[in-house]
Parts: structure tokens; C-alpha cells; sequence
């Protein structure tokens, strides 16, 4: 998160200035806290009031939570429209992020994708290594869906999806699967996964015979879309920013 800390000469601040700035406390609760042995930096346990540390590299941690580094980075949440590409230019001359985006002067990058015909929770950033690490399936960040599906899906279908189900290219891990809501003709069922294979959802559900009518993801790791409406852009917050740099070792 891109955000303003006064540094010494040395480029260093203390760690209860840094902790201060950066929204944790006020001063004095900052100091409270490392003499309560709440604060961690690179691992280590740290009660010396007057510590100084580099903001852009030390990795702290309050109370168990992770406080994101100073950077000249942005992390941003976009509810991106159905019927938009999920890339900055399109040669079809179809809507595309850059139409949301295009005002913000950082070359961003997206996190994985979406169809073009879902809709949802899409991160943008500038950090390269960041979004490589996001969409890579080894840090096996859940991503959670919501479908309107044709049909009345039966108990036995969920079941069928938590055990797993076998495409083409490999077998999916559904870890958990609820119906929201069902009628006579169709269905309303959330998922999560960590997997990022193109059309993954509706190529499963397609499988276990209910296509996809609707598509949108709700939430990517701790980052819920919530009311952000759509093509709307808003800051991942320090705390959701901190887990997920946690989730991928960053």
C-alpha cells in the first residue's frame, strides 16, 4: 500500500513511529504493545523501544498480523463487468480493464482472470512478483464463486463435487460447495477452489450436469468484494493487503 512514512536521514524510523504512522495505534499504545512483546519483525520478538528499522523491507508483524511493507506498489480490488476482457487491450475492440483502469497512472497488472462473461473480484497491482505469486497454483489461494446454474442440484451433486471431479485436463478440488438457493428450473450454488484453469467453474458444473448461466466471484483469499459495485475500484486495506502477502511468502 502506497502510503507516506517520514524516514530518518538514514532512511530507517523507529519501530513505534513506523507502527504509529502506519495506523496500528497511537504512540504510546505502539510502545505498550512491543513492551507487551505484540511486536515481531523478521521473526523476532522486539521490546526495545527506540528500534529502527527499514519500512520498505522489515517484515513486522502486530499481534500476529502482518503489517505490509512502504512500497511505491498499489493493490486494488475491481468488481469487473460481465461482457469486459480481462486484458488491458483487446484487437476486437471489445470493453476492456483499461476502460475501468485506464485514468490510474500505474501499469498494472491483473491477478489471473476472469471470462468475459463473469463477473467479480479481480486484484490489479504494479508489483510484478506479487501477481505472479497470486495467480500461481502451488500458494493454492481459494477463490470463491457464485453460479446460477440450469436445474435443481440434488444433495448428492454437492457431495459429488467435495469428492472431486475429473475434467479433460486433470481433476478439480472443490474445497466446499453450498446450494444457496434452488428452484424447479435452476440454481443458485457457491463454491471455492484454488485452482485457476480456464473455465474452470463452468466446465465443472457443466460436468456434474448443471451449465452455467451466471458466473461471479465473491471473494479472492480474505479479499471479499462485499458492496463494491460494478466496474467500481477500490485499495486492498492494510489488513487483507498483510494476509495475502502472507499466503504467498512475499
Amino acid at each position: 500500500m502506497a502510503r507516506e512514512i517520514a524516514v530518518d536521514d538514514d532512511g530507517l524510523i523507529r519501530l513505534q513511529k513506523l507502527l504509529a504512522q502506519s495506523g496500528v495505534a497511537s504512540r504510546r499504545r505502539c510502545e505498550e504493545l512491543m513492551l507487551e512483546g505484540e511486536v515481531e519483525v523478521d521473526g523476532e520478538v522486539v521490546t526495545r523501544l527506540g528500534t529502527k528499522v527499514d519500512p520498505r523491507t522489515a517484515v513486522i508483524k502486530v499481534s500476529g498480523k502482518r503489517l505490509p511493507p512502504v512500497s511505491e506498489h498499489v493493490y486494488l480490488v475491481l468488481n469487473k463487468p460481465r461482457g469486459v476482457v480481462s486484458t488491458m487491450s483487446d484487437p476486437q475492440g471489445r470493453r476492456t480493464l483499461t476502460d475501468l483502469v485506464g485514468a490510474r497512472p500505474e501499469r498494472l497488472f491483473h491477478v489471473g482472470r476472469l471470462d468475459t462473461d463473469t463477473s467479480g473480484l479481480l486484484l490489479l497491482t504494479n508489483d510484478g512478483d506479487f501477481a505472479h505469486r497470486m495467480a500461481h497454483p502451488s500458494f493454492e489461494v481459494e477463490k470463491t464463486y457464485v453460479a446460477e446454474v440450469a436445474g435443481r442440484i440434488a444433495k448428492g451433486t454437492v457431495a459429488d463435487l467435495l469428492a472431486g471431479v475429473t475434467l479433460e485436463d486433470g481433476p478439480v478440488e472443490v474445497r466446499r460447495a453450498r446450494v444457496i438457493d434452488t428452484a424447479a428450473e435452476k440454481s443458485i450454488i457457491e463454491l471455492v477452489i484454488h485452482e485457476g484453469r480456464n473455465r474452470i467453474v463452468r466446465r465443472l458444473l457443466d460436468q456434474v450436469g448443471h451449465p452455467v448461466r451466471r458466473l461471479s466471484r465473491t471473494r479472492f483469499g480474505p479479499v471479499e468484494l462485499g458492496t463494491l459495485g460494478s466496474g467500481r475500484l477500490r485499495e486492498l486495506s492494510d489488513d487483507e493487503l498483510g494476509q495475502l502477502l502472507e499466503l504467498v511468502g512475499l
